[in-house]
């Protein structure tokens, strides 16, 4: 890799993650400022899309933070940050949506779901072991050592991965819903769709770096086991 393209490839690895979370930052407070048109704060949303959906012991709390909101399914609670709880934006109409569709998810057992919750011990490992391998096999020269930290990294790019279709699927459920239930207006549905999609990129940005990291280190485990 020549000293221009070693360049743009770390360029790309530190401003695409800048990129997206500055585009989600930027529309998601935009769209805070706005009401939407049924005039419900995120809580409100939420509870009102659990119940469309026959889901009865889910809660919906608040939480602290900037865009903290998530879902967690080993407590099956949507926690929605102060704002989305408590305002009648089309930020928080959005986002509560969001959350309450990896509810609908975990509810249906959507399958990537599922995958990806089966994942998370091996990712959280990955996460964790694979740059000691690789730095271990860099120091002592050990290909095999390098080749166990590309694996344990390759359990984290594919938990990144497969969170893809679940946060866009989660994010189609909260545009379908949003619109069936009458809780966003014709005239909202661009700028609500741009609040969901300005977060998708965030996870887009990430499972990116992601891969072009594991195929770097993987270029050079080739070139170290040649050797």
């Amino acid at each position: 890799m020549g000293i221009g393209t070693f360049l743009i490839y770390f360029a790309i690895l530190l401003l695409l993650p800048l990129w997206a979370q500055n585009k989600v930052k930027k529309t998601y407070k935009k769209h805070m400022r706005i009401r939407n048109s049924s005039n419900m704060t995120g809580a409100e949303v939420a509870r009102r899309l659990l119940q469309e959906n026959g889901i009865y012991d889910v809660k919906v709390e608040e939480t602290k933070g900037f865009l903290s909101d998530h879902y967690d399914p080993r407590k099956k609670v949507v926690r929605l940050s102060s704002h989305n709880y408590h305002e009648p934006s089309q930020s928080a109409a959005a986002i509560a949506a969001h959350e309450v569709g990896h509810a609908v998810q975990d509810f249906e057992e959507y399958a990537f779901l599922r995958f990806r919750h089966a994942l998370v011990p091996a990712a959280s490992l990955g996460s964790n072991m694979s740059f000691f391998f690789i730095i271990a096999g860099i120091i002592f020269t050990s290909a095999q050592m390098f080749l166990v930290g590309i694996i344990f990294m390759a359990f984290a790019v594919l938990f990144q991965l497969v969170t893809l279709p679940v946060e866009f699927d989660a994010s189609n459920r909260a545009m379908g819903q949003l619109v069936s239930t009458g809780m966003i207006g014709s005239a909202e549905h661009r700028e609500t769709k741009k609040v969901l999609d300005a977060a998708a990129w965030t996870y887009v940005a990430g499972a990116v770096v992601a891969l072009m990291e594991l195929i770097r280190f993987i270029f050079m485990f080739l070139h170290m086991a040649d050797d």
